[in-house]
């Protein structure tokens, strides 16, 4: 996909964000913080427009050698499909990988759905929305426990409270599509 393409694709995607997932009020995150704004990222990211241009911005953020995406359920459920879809018709297959919050209750109790990749895969781990960064970390954390390589989250948005300092401090590299100024700004300017 070239430049052009993914502008016009992430340009749509701020967009669909910015109508369907960005609300102003009071709500308490998921991290217990108060906040005057929520961003509910699924009605977009489910969203046949909003799944397909997901899935090509991130998919041309991932170098070559990454072997599978991951995230931690619900919220990268979607994500993850997208990317690994959109691969898959790029010739560049990539599998997709739902870590639970929860082991499973029944059959193998595993906390990682998807195909079982090798000892030492690298995966790359995605998120709707980044406050704390501890929602992506236990994915990580998982991912590693089950022998694979992770070192890199990608985020639709980066609320900058604090998850991309945490991610450097744990020697994650950490990469947003989307800053909550990005959200602010476009909306401010559709008023």
């Amino acid at each position: 996909m070239n430049v052009e393409d993914l502008k016009v694709g992430r340009d749509r995607l701020l967009d669909l964000l910015c109508s369907f997932a960005y609300r102003e009020g009071d709500f308490v995150l998921s991290s217990g913080q108060k906040s005057s704004y929520y961003i509910n990222c699924k009605p977009v990211t489910l969203h046949p427009e909003g799944a397909l241009a997901t899935g090509r911005l991130l998919l041309s953020m991932l170098s070559a050698d990454v072997e599978a995406v991951a995230g931690l359920t619900l919220g990268a459920d979607p994500i993850v499909t997208a990317v690994s879809v959109v691969s898959a018709l790029g010739d560049r297959p990539i599998p997709a990988l739902i870590v639970r919050k929860e082991a499973k209750g029944h059959g193998t109790m595993a906390y990682i759905e998807g195909p079982t990749l090798s000892e030492g895969a690298k995966v790359v781990v995605l998120e709707d929305v980044v406050t704390t960064g501890k929602s992506a970390m236990q994915a990580v954390e998982r991912l590693r426990g089950a022998g694979y390589k992770v070192d890199r989250i990608l985020s639709l948005i980066d609320r900058e409270q604090g998850g991309a300092e945490f991610y450097r401090s744990v020697g994650l590299d950490f990469e947003t599509v989307f800053t909550i100024k990005d959200i602010q700004e476009w909306m401010a300017n559709k008023s």
